[in-house]
């Protein structure tokens, strides 16, 4: 509760300094040069009051504006005079996390909310088995159940590790990847199997679907296999770990020995397990046909600890990705989010050289770069979870897609240096760019 202590009294004296200095602002105005004052004093680590000199205290608020977007956004300032901020009203709520969940601690949910359409089903009884001190509840369904519990928001969200609903799926079996608007397509489709995840990363996305308080698994898998005949295509690559954790719970759902033994039957689709967990055991255990990818996300173990909270290390990835190697799996690897900061690039240097160490690219299918980006109204819902960040005092704008993300220059100074990195390990590894701007890709030839 400290730190949202801290970070509230930082707001304060930035509203005051305002209030008592620039009464003749409209309200507007006095909201973006608040939160100008506050993300300076965060990022520089000083008070509001130590920014403004005398002589601003009387100037324009164009003059005011302008000082501070130079001061806040130093380096795109002096390429990008008219910058597309974002400026929101911030008001600081205690939202602490308050997971079971925790390093070294296996995930055992509380509540375990059961549709009475799946109520007989072999996942119903497989979380039966193996939580028999989680309480255990029949619903309608997880619709009914929504309509009658509207007030969900970030404490229960918060929370989510503890509840899971197990449903049946009837519509979303499948999607084409959502690609942002103007970016470059990848051509991936998603195989909707759950949704939520236990683990708390600073920037996911998943945070602004506040209103689901727990982790929704479907029981019908043999469902979305039924689908699957008509909607396959060949040669298609297709993943599981868009809105969910491919492999996190998979000791207990299981999912991942239904799907290899289903995709051995369509040796020409490629089907990709993504996670951020060590969850191999089912993996090291079943015969696959050569089309199953196992992928992790990477970031330097800094990043790690500072943003993927309760997920495995680095050199827990780097592990079971070599695990995986030895039983004959193809493996992938995502460098997404990439993560700015002072010293990014040597932190990035010393990830790639562990990767590379225990890894040969010969057994690598692909590796995909994107840098950090997000919907805008992603921006307070992780002020007010994670008031410690470190990744909104960078300088985030909103780009091509009306996405918060770097300016094009620091993602084409990320991405140049990447791709230079990966072609001196190998020249032949696939390399792609994650939902990035057309013209960046052609910039590389990608």
């Amino acid at each position: 509760m400290q730190v949202y202590s801290r970070e509230s009294s930082r707001l304060k004296s930035a509203e005051a300094l305002v209030r008592e200095n620039f009464p003749r602002f409209g309200v507007n105005k006095k909201q973006e040069i608040t939160r100008l004052l506050y993300e300076i004093s965060k990022r520089e680590g000083i008070l509001p009051v130590e920014i403004l000199g005398p002589q601003d205290l009387s100037a324009s608020y164009p003059w005011i504006k302008k000082t501070l977007l130079q001061r806040r956004y130093p380096l795109t300032y002096q390429d990008q005079p008219s910058l597309k901020t974002y400026l929101p009203k911030l008001r600081f709520q205690a939202y602490p996390l308050n997971s079971t969940l925790a390093k070294n601690k296996k995930f055992y949910p509380k509540k375990v909310f059961i549709e009475k359409s799946v109520i007989s089903s072999a996942l119903a009884a497989r979380f039966k088995g193996f939580f028999p001190k989680a309480d255990f509840e029949e619903i309608g369904s997880f619709k009914e159940y929504r309509a009658q519990n509207k007030d969900s928001g970030i404490a229960d969200y918060n929370k989510r590790q503890e509840t899971v609903f197990i449903v049946r799926e009837n519509y979303d079996f499948f999607k084409k990847c959502p690609c942002t608007k103007c970016a470059s397509a990848c051509g991936y489709h998603i195989f909707n199997l759950g949704f939520g995840c236990i683990y708390e990363c600073v920037y996911c996305y998943l945070q602004e679907y506040t209103n689901t308080p727990g982790i929704i698994l479907p029981a019908n898998i043999g469902d979305f296999f039924n689908a699957f005949n008509a909607y396959k295509k060949e040669g298609m690559r297709i993943g599981s770990g868009e809105f969910t954790d491919s492999l996190a719970l998979d000791s207990w759902t299981g999912y991942s020995l239904e799907l290899i033994d289903f995709f051995n039957k369509h040796p020409q689709v490629t089907f990709e397990f993504k996670t951020k967990s060590i969850e191999i055991d089912n993996l090291l255990r079943t015969k696959h046909a050569g089309n199953i990818v196992v992928s992790w996300s990477l970031n330097p173990q800094r990043v790690i600890d500072e943003n993927e909270f309760f997920s495995s290390s680095l050199e827990e990835r780097l592990a079971a990705a070599k695990r995986c190697v030895a039983r004959g799996y193809k493996v992938g690897f995502h460098f997404d989010p990439i993560i700015y900061f002072s010293g990014w690039q040597d932190e990035y240097a010393r990830l790639m050289e562990s990767l590379f160490a225990g890894i040969k690219p010969k057994d690598i299918a692909w590796i995909s770069l994107g840098t950090l980006r997000f919907r805008p109204e992603l921006k307070t819902v992780i002020e007010s979870r994670f008031p410690n960040n470190k990744i909104l005092d960078e300088e985030l704008l909103l780009g091509y897609d009306n996405k918060l993300r770097y300016s094009d220059k620091i993602r084409y100074s990320v991405y140049s240096y990447m791709i230079s990195a990966i072609r001196g390990y190998s020249n032949d590894i696939e390399l792609y760019l994650c939902m990035e701007d057309k013209n960046m890709r052609l910039d590389f030839n990608l």
